[in-house]
């Protein structure tokens, strides 16, 4: 893992501007993959940000549907809450709704997480899931072509959440997380894998995330506390995508609203 961390940040004026990039960089990134391996797997985080990209992506008025090569992609999720699929909590059902009834991507290519199993459960069979799905052997790790994150007020990212045991698991690929400030549980990917992906982005908006945007990008390292900074990519790069008031206290970027940050371990 790179000691150095080289984050570019783009900003966008507003939440549907911020879709919009979102949606494009998704096609682009995909459409890479698959012109390189023929062949593109990507993991996805619920919440409502993420959610208006998935509705460009799947609509046909847009350019981007008709672009994804969608019988060329397997879909993973990054988290999931422990309810059942239909269930308005569930991050696989946000999903559906938003954009897997609408688009052409067929069912054995979608691998969700089964969160109406018992937590510890559907993390052994999430990771089997993956052993499987990416043909693993001892102790290899998945490697995603594109990993996409939110983050929360508090600093978490993933179900990774501040002063939870998951965030100091590193030997397994899936880990069953209780939460107690939630008084839930969570089924997560651990951080080592989430920074094995070839490229990680966060996904981030709203004026009640800058001062956590700042603190967690620009701040002392503080992981227990702002899970977010264990987020450091192998590859050494990271990328944000943010509208204007999550960007608020960043250094202000330049002409075409980009920004580099640079972070040493």
């Amino acid at each position: 893992m790179h000691r150095k961390l080289h984050i570019k940040y783009y900003v966008e004026p507003d939440p549907a501007a911020l879709a919009r990039r979102t949606a494009q960089y998704i096609s682009e990134m995909v459409g890479e993959a698959v012109a390189d391996q023929n062949h593109a797997r990507i993991a996805i985080s619920g919440g409502s940000t993420p959610k208006a990209a998935f509705q460009l992506l799947a609509d046909a008025n847009q350019p981007w549907r008709s672009r994804m090569p969608w019988d060329k992609l397997d879909l993973y999720w990054v988290d999931e809450r422990t309810v059942p699929p239909d269930h308005p909590d569930s991050n696989y059902h946000m999903t559906r709704e938003a954009m897997l009834a609408h688009v052409p991507l067929p069912c054995a290519q979608v691998h969700r997480i089964h969160g109406e199993l018992e937590p510890e459960v559907a993390a052994a069979q999430y990771e089997s899931e993956l052993r499987n799905s990416f043909r693993l052997e001892g102790a290899e790790s998945p490697r995603f072509d594109l990993l996409q994150l939110g983050m929360g007020p508090d600093g978490h990212t993933a179900s990774l959440f501040p002063h939870t045991a998951a965030i100091h698991e590193m030997g397994r690929l899936v880990a069953a997380n209780e939460v107690p400030q939630l008084n839930t549980w969570r089924v997560t990917l651990t951080w080592p894998v989430i920074n094995h992906a070839r490229s990680v982005f966060f996904l981030i908006a709203g004026a009640d995330k800058a001062d956590r945007v700042r603190e967690v990008f620009m701040g002392p390292r503080d992981p227990e506390r702002l899970p977010s900074q264990l987020i450091w990519p192998s590859s050494g790069i990271l990328t944000l995508f943010l509208d204007k008031a999550a960007a608020a206290l960043l250094p202000p970027p330049n002409g075409e609203g980009c920004g580099v940050l640079e972070r040493e371990r």
